[in-house]
Formats: structure tokens, sequence, C-alpha cells
């Protein structure tokens, strides 16, 4: 283990919940009546800045997308993915749920739900979009936020530095063909060159530049590092919210005509992530994983890296489409869901060890 990588781990076992992070759900739902209100108050404001866009990408939210997500790489150690072959088992759980159960498991609670179930509730022109929506949230696996998850359960910090990494490396390559592919499954036209400009704007680019920056930074040591990251981690939560009071004015014309759009979407969400939390914890169990690789495992799968959905909505479906309020939908309810899951998971350690003893 490299010395890097063990000042890292040690680092996102000892990560707080900040006070804004735990109360996400509540500023993000202010931030959408915010959002609401001022898009019926100063609608040509609001307008003036969705015009402001080269190559179908918005440039004040691709400048709010990076803001968001270029502090969240920081904190990926590359070098932690020599400790995979560590933890083999919990990394194949991990990659199983995260790559060809979750993606496609949305796929099919989408369809369930939006196109037959809620459909007569739902505006018949956005069904397809909303469908995208929830494909996106589901194959983009969580990165930074799953480090505060893990140290909650008392996952084991390396494990969960190794499957981020992971993680981080294969969106690389396999989110665009993966939602292309689902999209096309879905019905749903594949704009390619947006989807890989998003792709490239939106993982490739802020991991280069985050990966430089994490070098320059911790070349000046890792006190420097700490007082960088812990004054950009507000900017990025800063961000979020003004994304999605961006959003929502866009959005608030829909919403007001239909309000119960959002809780419907909650739907297959919810369901989704009790679904892939308990089915990695499970196999984790079976395969006879520690407690602390289980936990972090089955969160990962669980959780989402919204900030690249949201801005892959945006980009490829637009501003004002269901698939970017089914993203942010995803934000509003991640906390109080993964919360739970972590509850969950927390109780029930004594039956998890009393299957591995056996």
């Amino acid at each position: 283990m490299s010395a890097q990588c063990e000042v890292t781990g040690k680092r996102a076992a000892q990560v707080p919940m900040s006070f804004f992070e735990r109360f996400l759900s509540v500023w993000v739902g202010l931030c959408i009546v915010v959002g609401i209100g001022l898009g019926q108050w100063l609608p040509a404001v609001f307008k003036t800045v969705g015009a402001m866009e080269i190559a179908k990408v918005n440039l004040p939210v691709g400048l709010l997308i990076w803001v968001m997500v270029i502090p969240m790489l920081l904190k990926i150690d590359f070098s932690a993915m020599s400790q995979i072959r560590g933890h083999l088992r919990g990394i194949g759980v991990t990659l199983f749920i995260n790559w060809l159960v979750k993606p496609f498991s949305m796929a099919l609670l989408g369809y369930v739900f939006i196109r037959v179930l809620f459909a007569p509730l739902l505006p018949a022109d956005q069904l397809d979009s909303y469908i995208g929506g929830l494909i996106l949230l589901a194959a983009a696996p969580c990165t930074a936020m799953v480090f505060v998850w893990s140290r909650l359960t008392g996952g084991d910090p390396y494990f969960t530095l190794s499957q981020v990494a992971m993680n981080d490396l294969i969106m690389v390559f396999a989110f665009a063909p993966l939602v292309a592919f689902l999209l096309g499954v879905s019905s749903i036209t594949v704009p390619w060159d947006t989807l890989v400009t998003s792709v490239v704007l939106y993982i490739v680019v802020p991991v280069v530049i985050a990966q430089g920056l994490r070098k320059l930074l911790l070349a000046r040591g890792q006190t420097t590092f700490d007082t960088v990251m812990d004054k950009l981690q507000p900017l990025s939560i800063a961000a979020l919210l003004a994304t999605i009071v961006l959003l929502f004015a866009f959005q608030g014309d829909a919403i007001i005509r239909q309000p119960l759009v959002i809780l419907l979407l909650a739907v297959p969400i919810l369901i989704q992530v009790l679904f892939t939390s308990s089915l990695a914890y499970w196999l984790n169990r079976q395969l006879g994983e520690k407690h602390s690789v289980a936990c972090p495992s089955a969160l990962i799968g669980a959780s989402n890296f919204f900030e690249l959905a949201v801005a892959a909505a945006i980009s490829i479906f637009g501003f004002e489409s269901g698939a970017a309020l089914a993203t942010v939908v995803g934000v509003l309810i991640e906390v109080p869901v993964m919360l739970l899951v972590v509850k969950v998971v927390n109780a029930s350690k004594p039956w998890y060890e009393a299957g591995l003893r056996k």
C-alpha cells in the first residue's frame, strides 16, 4: 500500500457528514421552491440563461457542474486500486450491482412505472424523457458521498477507496455505451454526439483536472491539501443548489400543473435503491465478505453520482425536460434514503456476522 493511499484511507474513515450534507434534502427542497418562484417572477431572465449554450451545452450549468464535480473527484486516490486484490469478492459484487444490475433494473422499473402504471398521471410527451433521466441516474454510481456513508457504517476505508476508484475508471469508458444501449432499448433516440460530449466534459476533463490539481496540492503537503479541500467542499454544494434553482425555474410551469410528478418519479428510484442495496448486502454475506466490506459495497450501489446525471440530462434532453427533473428527484431523496440504508445495515450486523460463522 502506498503511503499516500494509507493517508487517504485514514482521512476517508474520519470524514464527518457536514451540516449541509446532513440536511441536503432540506436545502434541495428550499431550492425547488425558490427556483419555481423565481421562474414565475423572472421568466425572461431564465430564458436568457437557458439560451447561453454552445453545442447543446449550457455554459452557466457547465461551469456549475465543474464546481460541483471537481472537489469530489479530488478525493479519489487512483492508487487505491492496488488494494482491489485484497477484496476481490466485495469488488466483484460492487461491479456486478453497479454495471449489470442497477442500470438494467432501473430501465425495467422505469418502463413498468412510467409507461404503464403512472402513464395516465404524467404528461404523455415527457414519458420517454422521464425514463431517460432515471436511466442516467442509475448508470452513474456514487463517488465522493460514499465515503460519508461508509464511515457511518464503520466501512473499510481502503475498500471504499478502491471501489470508488475502480468505478470512476470504468465510468469513463462504460457510461456512454451503457446509457446509449438502455435508451435504445427503451425506444429513445440516442444523440451520440451529445452523449459523448457529456462524458468528455463531465467525466474525462474533470478527472484530469482533479487528478492534476491533487498531485500539485499533495506535493505541498497533506495539510495544504486538506485545507484546500475544506474550502472547496462548500463551493461544491453551493453549485449543486444553484443548479437546482436553475432547473426548477425552468420546470416551474410543469410542476405547478402536475405537482404529483415529483412523488411519482420518486417511487421507482426508492424501490431501486432498496433493491440494489439489499442484493449487494446479501451477496457479500453469501460470499463470506466482512461486514465492513459489505456495507460500502451495498451503499455505493444504492447511491448515485447525481451531479453527472443532472449534467448529462440537461445536455441530452434540455433544461425543461422530464429527464432533468427525474435526476433532481434523485438528489432530493438521496440523503434520507441513504441514511435509512445506513441504519438498516448497522442494525443487522449481528445477523450478518452470524451467517458468516456458519
